[in-house]
């Protein structure tokens, strides 16, 4: 086929490197050790880590449930930990 040849000149470009991942997902895996670790010192199940921003400063906001006894229901704790 005549008219399939590349042209001259004609370079194939290179792939975009990778980009490095967001800083909002290393962020939040570092919210979700650090809310493994207070659920952990304090004898309860992580419930929820997320980053948010208060006071123009970036938190870490961990809600953990920890057992209560004679079979009540666990109570919510949530801890507020600066990044």
């Amino acid at each position: 086929m005549a008219g399939s040849a590349i042209p001259t000149g004609v370079a194939a470009l290179p792939l975009a490197p990778l980009q490095p991942p967001s800083l909002v997902m290393q962020v939040q895996a570092n919210c979700n050790a650090v809310g493994q670790q207070i659920a952990s010192q304090n004898g309860g199940t992580l419930a929820k880590a997320s980053s948010e921003q208060r006071g123009g400063q970036a938190v870490c906001v961990i809600v953990v449930l920890i057992p209560a006894r004679d079979g009540a229901r666990p109570r919510r704790e949530e801890f507020v930990v600066p990044q």
